[in-house]
């Protein structure tokens, strides 16, 4: 796969497809949301679905790929806002502030939907009480803040959301620079009912509810990415199945509204690099066959001055052993 991590300073402006949107968001985690949201729509599963940290786009676009009729898709995240508190702050600053905007988060999923989701823009925390119905979400994605105290309060949030068998992901649940989503993760599965269902590098697959059907059917998937790496796993007693390996061979999310145009254009301009190689390579081609000529040109007049015609003459007419005294005469 593409890098997902380019700096934004880099992303067109319209993006043609979800690895122009950038972000940290892999092909394993992007092939197991389609399924998980997949599988919940062919069992006629209905909710509502959330993300807490949207970044620029990259997952929010995969998820509203998903949305039913008559559910809703809700997004909650700072973008440009000020941060609440110091440590979010410097969190922000160090990782987002010079590119997470709403706008740009809005034109990246405008450019795969029709119609934005619903916006929240202010931290997670503000999710807590009664701003989101109980037990009204199928899907909910977390990655917002990385500190202990935001994680662990995004869970409860999520807890308190999702359906009985509801789905909840986490990200950079195991990332060294991440230990306090490392510490409300594990504290959640020992503490707080959390069960997992799969672990893949970078993000954290779990349910309050039963695991097993979706890892019996995790499991019987085996080999249909012949390069990834699906193991059965025992944490305390609980099953956890684990995806790891190459990506290969994942199918691509399709394409964006913008797509066709921007092949043509990027074709276009390829022809034009290519004409525009052509003459160059004509012109230069010209260049050394004028001087090859004024070369050979310069070589003949010399060889018809008068002096060097005497030599010739010379060297034809003597004796060749009186030639070779004489020009042995002249190096002398």
């Amino acid at each position: 796969m593409n890098d997902a991590a380019r700096s934004a300073d880099q992303q067109p402006v319209e993006p043609a497809v979800l690895d122009d949107v950038p972000g940290w968001f892999w092909d394993h985690d992007r092939h197991l949301f389609d399924w998980f949201l997949g599988r919940q729509e062919k069992a006629g599963v209905s909710g509502d679905l959330l993300e807490m940290g949207a970044y620029l786009g990259r997952s929010a676009i995969v998820i509203g790929a998903h949305l039913q009729a008559g559910e809703t898709f809700t997004v909650c995240d700072l973008f440009d806002s000020d941060a609440p508190d110091d440590e979010n702050a410097a969190e922000m600053d160090m990782s987002y502030r010079r590119t997470l905007t709403r706008t740009a988060f809005e034109a990246n999923y405008l450019s795969f939907h029709d119609r934005l989701p619903e916006i929240i823009q202010a931290t997670t925390a503000t999710l807590a009480g009664d701003r989101i119905p109980p037990g009204a979400f199928r899907f909910i994605h977390i990655d917002a803040s990385h500190l202990y105290e935001h994680v662990a309060g995004d869970l409860q949030v999520a807890r308190n959301a999702l359906a009985p068998e509801g789905v909840v992901v986490l990200d950079d649940y195991r990332s060294a620079h991440t230990p306090g989503v490392a510490a409300a993760t594990w504290e959640a599965v020992f503490n707080n009912g959390l069960r997992p269902i799969v672990l893949t590098d970078s993000k954290f697959y779990g349910t309050w509810g039963d695991p097993e059907p979706a890892q019996l059917d995790l499991l019987a998937r085996r080999g249909t990415l012949p390069q990834s790496d699906v193991t059965n796993e025992t944490l305390a007693g609980q099953r956890v199945v684990r995806i790891g390996g190459s990506d290969a061979g994942a199918a691509p999310f399709r394409v964006s509204r913008h797509h066709a145009r921007l092949a043509s254009e990027a074709a276009r301009r390829e022809i034009a690099r290519a004409t525009e190689d052509a003459l160059r390579t004509a012109e230069r081609e010209r260049d050394e066959a004028v001087r090859d000529l004024a070369e050979r040109r310069a070589r003949a007049a010399e060889r018809r001055r008068p002096a060097n015609v005497a030599k010739r003459a010379v060297g034809d007419l003597l004796p060749p052993v009186v030639a070779s005294a004489i020009r042995r005469a002249r190096r002398g």
